[in-house]
């Protein structure tokens, strides 16, 4: 073997350990982007947990407000079915796109919950209302943090894999579907400061 059947048979083995390389990156980046998922499933799970004993402690007083409550039961219902149907598989775009919408119809309801809240001093005082309150407050920024988190790693995901050379190696490796951000169908309220007018 020549010098140059050499360096040809090098270039091979490099081109070889080259697209090696793009595939064990498209699944890192890939895994990581379902790890990070996994870490919003806990959190939801956490708060949609926190949501019954909120509406059984607030059911007490607030006979009178029983849609508001039943909207909140609801929401957590369908938030449940799907984030159930997201976690098997988090690179679907359609349930990661529904359970974004059911979120921000959960957090819409848990949003009227907390005004009519606030309107009953004596219920804006009960202990364990106002600790449940907190936890689920604190739960509110883990999701937060989680879902950027994941909305990174997505990100990561989609630029390697939309990028020059692997963009021709992804749909080989089964990498087709860009990966969906978990976006709330509500964040772009929650994003807008209230105003208040005197």
């Amino acid at each position: 073997m020549g010098s140059t059947g050499f360096i040809v048979l090098l270039s091979v083995a490099a081109l070889f350990f080259y697209i090696i390389s793009i595939f064990n990156k498209l699944v890192s980046l890939k895994n990581r982007s379902e790890n990070a998922f996994a870490q919003i499933e806990i959190q939801l799970k956490r708060r949609h947990d926190l949501i019954p004993n909120l509406v059984e402690s607030a059911r007490a007083y607030l006979n009178h407000e029983r849609d508001t409550l039943e909207a909140v039961i609801s929401a957590r219902s369908s938030a449940i079915s799907d984030l159930k149907s997201a976690a098997q598989n988090p690179t679907n775009a359609a349930a990661i796109d529904k359970l974004g919408r059911t979120e921000g119809l959960l957090n819409g309801a848990l949003g009227r919950l907390n005004m009519v809240i606030e309107a009953y001093p004596e219920l804006k005082a009960d202990q364990t209302l106002t600790e449940l309150n907190e936890e689920l407050n604190s739960t509110e920024n883990r999701v937060a943090f989680a879902r950027q988190a994941f909305n990174d790693c997505v990100t990561s995901y989609n630029i390697y894999k939309q990028s020059f050379p692997p963009v021709f190696l992804a749909g080989l490796f089964g990498h087709r579907a860009d990966a969906k951000l978990l976006e709330f169908s509500d964040s772009e309220t929650l994003q807008v400061a209230p105003r208040i007018e005197f």
